[in-house]
């Protein structure tokens, strides 16, 4: 028989029951013999006295300040750090750039997209401080829309669903603004409503560009396929966008009150771009948009999906609602954007060179005693262009002497440049267009998939993405590049952008805005 040494225990069995509790395990178990042990004292709190704290506060003051390297940061509503500010109104948001890649952002409640875009530019190293916006960007719907830049950035993430993939997107967007700038490229007549006042003897051009001045919009008419509720069908219906909300004519094109069937109201809704509607959607071509209510999370039975027959068509629809909804705003937001790079800079001097340029000085080192300053400016630029005209002629000779074997390639200077975008494929190119804004003059370079050494010049031109063949070709024993079959040659694709730059050539249009990807 088992025994136990005396002491402050018991020996307890299956079967046998203490205070009321049967207990069924099989094992054997120790209690303790005396019923009510002395409680327990736990540790507490300890407080911290003031005057301890106030001890390192001295001896923080007794070590010297490290200055900060970045002034015009401190007062900026958005701070991009990876440990939360010391003040509580700070919230944490994610911002992705066109290669994927994230960088989270410490916001006030109040910043506003042109205040994340501006902190952006300047943690990212752009090149401009112009033309810059944030995409609110749902990837399962395939929507997308440019936020305005009076948006704050924390009421527009608070509509979001948890569960989703909503983000936001740091991208370049030329057309944002473009409809101030060419009205009637947007807001063709044949789109403008009959109820407009005509009695004044005003041409559409002048009628266009009054409303727009006001901080209005002309009412906008015409065809659109709507997207059936709840079946795949499309159905072809007239609509007409008002001040007053959206209208859909029950009868054909008619305008008669009774014919009018009420949509949405423009106070409490949202344009967004759908990218690849045909395929997701079955949508009947490719320029498809939807409108949804702004402050409810994104779901697929509450989206207006709506499809127009081409590019010029989607556009105004989209502009109207913008402008319908938003009025004055966007105009104070277009000519605050119109100032921004030069209120932004603050770090420029009056003659537009930044303070570490100024630090920099012109040398020439021609001479047999050293090297001079250069005192004069004139004399300074003209030396500055010269000494990069010679690199890249020295650059261009290397890359194209003769004895070099066939298989060597041209110049890769371009591989260096904003707006050469490698091997993408001519949709993905299309693409990044059309996100960055449809605007004449916006191109970039990429490789050509069907010719070996060649190129594609893809140049946006009235709404619509045209590529020309860049060829490399021989002439003399030196390697060249041409769009026009060897009637006008260029060393690399540097040059073929700047001369193009400042002429049209063969192209519609010259280049002006380049398409570029920014890594965060």
């Amino acid at each position: 028989m088992m025994e136990v040494a005396a002491g402050p225990w018991t020996e307890v069995f299956e079967g046998s029951e203490r205070n009321g509790e049967s207990l069924g395990s099989s094992t054997l178990t120790l209690a303790p013999l005396v019923a009510d042990s002395p409680s327990i004292r736990r540790s507490q709190p300890i407080f911290i006295n003031s005057n301890r704290s106030k001890g390192v506060e001295s001896f923080s003051s007794s070590v010297p300040s490290i200055p900060n390297p970045f002034p015009e940061l401190s007062k900026s509503p958005v701070l991009i750090s990876s440990l939360p500010p010391q003040s509580s109104d700070k919230h944490l948001i994610k911002v992705y750039g066109e290669d994927s890649h994230s960088r989270s952002v410490w916001v006030s409640r109040g910043a506003t997209a042109r205040d994340v875009c501006h902190m952006l530019v300047q943690t990212a190293h752009c090149s401009d401080q112009e033309n810059w916006a944030l995409l609110e960007v749902h990837p399962v719907l395939s929507l997308e829309r440019c936020l305005e830049d009076h948006e704050a950035v924390l009421e527009v993430q608070a509509t979001w669903s948890l569960k989703g993939d909503t983000r936001f997107v740091f991208c370049k967007n030329y057309a944002k603004y473009e409809f101030f700038r060419k009205p009637m490229l947007f807001f063709p007549e044949s789109m403008i409503s009959d109820s407009a006042d005509v009695s004044k003897g005003m041409t559409s051009s002048e009628l266009i560009q009054n409303l727009l001045r006001s901080g209005t919009c002309p009412e906008i008419q015409g065809f659109l396929h709507v997207k059936e509720a709840s079946r795949k069908a499309w159905k072809k219906v007239y609509f007409f966008l008002r001040r007053s909300g959206l209208y859909c004519s029950t009868k054909g094109s008619s305008k008669e009150p009774r014919h009018l069937q009420y949509v949405a109201d423009l106070d409490d809704l949202n344009v967004y771009a759908v990218v690849n509607g045909r395929k997701l959607y079955g949508a009947p071509a490719d320029f498809t948009f939807c409108i949804k209510p702004s402050k409810n999370p994104v779901r697929t039975q509450d989206l207006k999906i709506l499809c127009a027959e081409n590019e010029q068509t989607r556009t105004c629809w989209t502009s109207a609602f913008r402008l319908f909804k938003y009025g004055k705003q966007l105009q104070c937001n277009y000519q605050l954007s119109k100032s921004a790079p030069r209120s932004l800079e603050g770090s420029k001097l009056p003659d537009g060179k930044s303070k570490s340029e100024a630090s920099l000085v012109a040398m020439d080192f021609s001479g047999k005693a050293g090297g001079r300053v250069i005192q004069n400016p004139t004399e300074a630029q003209s030396a500055e262009r010269e000494e990069g005209q010679a690199w890249r002629r020295r650059e261009a000779l290397r890359c194209s002497l003769p004895n070099l074997n066939s298989g060597a390639r041209p110049s890769s200077i371009h591989k260096s440049q904003p707006w050469f975008h490698g091997g993408v494929s001519r949709k993905e190119a299309q693409r990044l267009m059309e996100k960055q804004g449809l605007v004449d003059g916006m191109f970039l370079i990429r490789e050509s998939q069907q010719h070996a050494q060649c190129f594609v010049l893809e140049l946006c031109y009235k709404l619509k993405a045209r590529h020309y063949l860049v060829i490399a070709c021989e002439d003399g024993g030196r390697k060249y590049f041409t769009m026009d079959d060897g009637l006008t040659l260029f060393i690399d694709l540097l040059q073929l952008v700047e001369f193009h730059q400042i002429n049209k050539g063969i192209l519609p249009v010259c280049l002006k805005h380049p398409c570029v990807c920014v890594a965060l």
